[in-house]
């Protein structure tokens, strides 16, 4: 039977629960948390594979052209997506304007301008999970009627995701859509476009763009949306992991309820907080693949865009939220022994 709403729960979110849980449980994690500035080196390297593919590709066929872009080029993009979502959780370097200008770096190959919205919106996907007015990640109730669990409007939703992103944004009315980091990234993005068409040609750009559309949809690397959040084992965990071996070019970003209960642990610990506090996560439901997933969701009806856990109270969270509920504890923890002390 088609689903007709999302499904709403009268919980709180499940990770600052669980943080508190295991930092009380598991302190030797507090040394985790930190910044990782050897990341930049993983972020230039990425950017100029992206950019000498695009040079060797731009007098090929256009089967070679789409080929490299989904068997390499998604690849790598996808890789860039997890740069700047470190960059968003400033995980890079102490100075937030230089964690921007990484991800804006991060964002070149990727043709669309999408970095400095991602990190407006992207914090305040975790500051309030499941609340439809402010998660951007949930999708809007007109996109999970019109797709709903057939295969074709699920393939299509995989095909255009980036577009059915952009239409969630004017349901977010809280949050200021426009910055000037978006107009430097706007800018310095349409300076790069244009850099590559006058000196590589059209076939380069199309290289680019094909990489930046299966990076996030209709590829194997696209069950990662429908990893993180969507409802595939029942009604009780709204966030799920992956431990798959594609962690192994995608950074760790399947160490999803891992990040979320840690937001400031970089990605090349996450695999440790797992390590430390298995009973914490050895209980929940993982997906062991992606490439499983990705036709599952597309031809299990079971599952559909409602599949998702909307909820209405924010709790005590502030609009101003940055998201780091594990750093925050470790300094309320040093504050509280201070004054003991």
């Amino acid at each position: 039977m088609k689903k007709t709403d999302f499904i709403y729960s009268q919980e709180s979110e499940p990770h600052r629960i669980r943080t508190k849980k295991i930092l009380k449980q598991f302190p030797q994690l507090r040394t985790l948390i930190g910044k990782n500035p050897n990341t930049i080196w993983a972020i230039l390297g990425i950017v100029s594979f992206q950019i000498v593919l695009a040079w060797l590709l731009r007098d090929q066929s256009w089967w070679l052209v789409f080929g490299a872009a989904y068997l390499l080029g998604a690849f790598a993009d996808h890789a860039l997506f997890v740069m700047i979502h470190e960059c968003t959780h400033q995980l890079l370097f102490k100075n937030r304007n230089a964690n921007r200008w990484a991800a804006i770096l991060s964002n070149l190959p990727q043709v669309v301008p999408t970095a400095m919205s991602f990190e407006k919106y992207h914090i305040k996907h975790h500051s309030f999970q499941g609340i439809h007015e402010l998660d951007a990640d949930l999708p809007n109730r007109w996109e999970a009627k019109l797709i709903n669990n057939s295969f074709l409007g699920k393939a299509v939703w995989l095909l255009f995701f980036p577009l059915f992103q952009i239409f969630r944004l004017s349901r977010l009315r809280e949050i200021n859509p426009f910055d000037k980091w978006i107009v430097i990234n706007f800018v310095v993005q349409m300076a790069f476009n244009v850099a590559i068409w006058y000196f590589m040609g059209w076939h380069a750009v199309a290289f680019l763009v094909a990489s930046f559309f299966f990076s996030v949809g209709l590829h194997p690397l696209g069950a990662r949306w429908v990893q993180e959040h969507y409802l595939t084992h029942g009604e009780e965990q709204e966030t799920y992991s992956y431990y798959g071996g594609l962690n192994k070019v995608a950074f760790n970003v399947g160490f999803h309820n891992e990040h979320h209960d840690f937001p400031s642990i970089p990605w090349n610990k996450l695999p440790e907080i797992k390590r430390t506090a298995p009973e914490y996560y050895d209980t929940l439901h993982a997906h062991q693949s992606w490439t499983k997933l990705f036709f599952r969701f597309l031809f299990d009806k079971e599952i559909s865009l409602f599949n998702r856990i909307l909820r209405k109270e924010r709790g005590k969270v502030t609009l101003k939220d940055v998201s780091k509920p594990d750093a925050e504890m470790v300094v309320t923890e040093k504050q509280h022994f201070v004054v003991a002390d």
